[in-house]
């Protein structure tokens, strides 16, 4: 199935791009879709305990479950003044 996977902040930085498209395994949570980035870019690896992410702009969980068609935001933490 395919997702697309939007990525804010440096994530967007470090992978080059703010919008991917991947195909992952039925069955895949978010925690699949992270995987994928990161054996592609694992530059991106040190943002997964600090990020949040969310499904089809509702934040969510690792674990949760993706669908065909679905958006999946990874944001990591940002800080300004």
């Amino acid at each position: 199935m395919r997702v697309t996977v939007r990525l804010f902040a440096r994530l967007r930085d470090l992978a080059g791009a703010g919008e991917l498209v991947r195909d992952v395994p039925e069955q895949a949570t978010v925690q699949t879709v992270w995987n994928v980035l990161t054996t592609e870019m694992p530059s991106l690896r040190e943002y997964e305990r600090t990020m949040s992410v969310a499904v089809n702009a509702d934040y969510s969980r690792m674990a949760a479950a993706v669908h065909d068609g679905d958006e999946v935001a990874f944001l990591p933490p940002v800080s300004g003044g």
